[in-house]
């Protein structure tokens, strides 16, 4: 009998005030440097735009996971099943659900001193930065609430 993906399971939880999207901290391991964590995009929306610094791994769980240049053109459409191995890399982009929301699981896998993602503003200047360290905070965090 064929199984449906039922989000609505998922305990997400908001970026600070970025808009658009959510997620869930699945698992971070310092020692191999690897975090794994579902996000949720909004259908139809753009998120802050970013770039990502190391390496990402990124499988397409659920929609269609849309990203778009720095000017909001699209620049490439992920269908469900579709699995990607991303380096890091200057170039800044935001992302964004297609018709329906997006659900993608990202393994991230910095090398030591490698950020894993810069925020930018939207002229393209950083604003925040997000580590390895940063995802284990937050995921002891999560834990914990969880808990209670």
């Amino acid at each position: 009998m064929p199984q449906h993906f039922d989000a609505s399971t998922i305990p997400w939880q908001p970026f600070g005030d970025f808009p658009h999207f959510a997620f869930t901290i699945l698992q971070v391991d310092m020692q191999q440097r690897i975090a794994d964590v579902l996000f949720r995009f909004d259908a139809g929306q753009q998120i802050v735009l970013h770039r990502h610094k190391a390496l990402n791994h990124t499988f397409v769980v659920q929609g269609e996971h849309r990203l778009y240049e720095m000017d909001g053109t699209l620049r490439e459409a992920r269908p469900t099943g579709s699995h990607t191995v991303s380096p890091a890399s200057e170039t800044p982009h935001r992302e964004g659900g297609g018709d329906s929301d997006a659900i993608v699981l990202f393994s991230m896998r910095p090398e030591p001193g490698e950020i894993l993602y810069e925020i930018l503003d939207d002229a393209g200047h950083p604003i925040a930065e997000i580590t390895l360290e940063t995802l284990e905070s937050i995921f002891e965090a999560q834990k914990q609430a969880a808990a209670s």
